[in-house]
């Protein structure tokens, strides 16, 4: 079997081994692959059974030069990056990895939250450039300290990530209301199900935990912020495209929302003329919310199980049957 991957930096920098997908046959790792460059890609596949991506495109021209192909991998849950509906057109199963980093992103989205609530990092480096030394009390801050205990939290999308993501505020005394539009017996152990202009309207904070489809693409909107409490906090670490990010930095800009934590834009890498760059109060990390080396450990694993079953001829994680 003769496996080539696209873009394997962000999966393996060098801390994990390729040993489980070296194990069924040989593999070519490419660090990066131009997304622009379609010949590139299918240069780089080739001859190649099965192609490993992450977020370089595998678009229909690209699979019409790739006969070779038998299944392409992709190392994330989300698979929008390969033209999927005619890779089933002509016999290829897409795969992904659906469960690996529940835990650590909602580790990162419940610390966005408190690095809003008490900017720990940027105390911190007002500290080590020497604020606290020169100043004439035994303490200060820059941004008024918010209690998260006692307030409520609005989930969009209660799915495997946003429900830990409740049962973690639960614990830490923040009531939990949610919009899915497939509730479910186990939600309602950690949250109480509202309409969505409900939750708009009753939240002090809104974490955003829904897929990228068609129907929430720019949910978060200026007639949508209308709604909102005033003051309250937007976090999002699922998808940039929930956010029309100029009406959230003109939001955060009035006010209307005091502050944002996110660590996803719509254009990844972000670019030089986002507005969110020049919002206030907002915070930007760079998509790094599954990137623990545990939940990269894991992804590696399940893309290597999901190889197997197609030389196995079982292909499993198949999201185009």
């Amino acid at each position: 079997m003769k496996i080539v991957v696209l873009d394997g930096y962000t999966e393996n920098p060098g801390d994990i081994s390729w040993g489980p997908l070296e194990a069924l046959g040989e593999v070519t790792v490419y660090d990066r692959t131009s997304y622009e460059e379609s010949d590139l890609i299918a240069e780089r596949i080739g001859d190649a059974e099965v192609a490993v991506t992450n977020k370089t495109p595998i678009s229909r021209a690209t699979i019409d030069k790739c006969p070779s192909l038998k299944a392409i991998a992709v190392l994330a849950t989300g698979y929008n990056v390969v033209d999927y509906e005619y890779a089933k057109e002509k016999g290829i199963p897409v795969q992904n990895v659906p469960v690996y980093g529940t835990d650590n992103v909602s580790q990162f989205a419940v610390s966005l939250l408190l690095e809003v609530c008490s900017h720990i990092g940027h105390h911190s480096d007002s500290v080590f450039a020497g604020e606290w030394a020169s100043n004439a009390d035994w303490c200060y801050w820059h941004y008024p300290m918010i209690e998260v205990s006692g307030k409520r939290a609005g989930i969009i999308g209660l799915g495997r990530i946003g429900w830990n993501t409740a049962r973690i505020l639960n614990a830490m005394n923040v009531k939990v209301i949610a919009y899915d539009k497939y509730p479910s017996d186990k939600g309602k152990e950690v949250a109480e199900y509202v309409s969505l202009d409900e939750l708009f309207a009753q939240s002090d904070f809104i974490f955003l935990h829904c897929p990228l489809f068609p129907e929430v693409a720019g949910l978060i909107n200026k007639d949508n912020i209308a709604k909102m409490k005033d003051g309250v906090i937007l976090i999002n670490n699922s998808r940039g495209g929930l956010v029309v990010e100029q009406d959230l930095a003109d939001a955060l800009s009035s006010g209307k929302i005091a502050a944002a934590a996110l660590d996803v834009v719509s254009t990844e890498p972000i670019r030089e003329d986002n507005p969110l760059l020049k919002a206030k109060n907002c915070i930007i990390t760079p998509h790094i919310s599954w990137a623990t080396k545990e939940a990269r450990e894991r992804i590696m694993q399940t893309t290597a199980d999901n190889i197997k079953s197609v030389i196995d001829g079982s292909p499993i994680n198949v999201v185009n049957k």
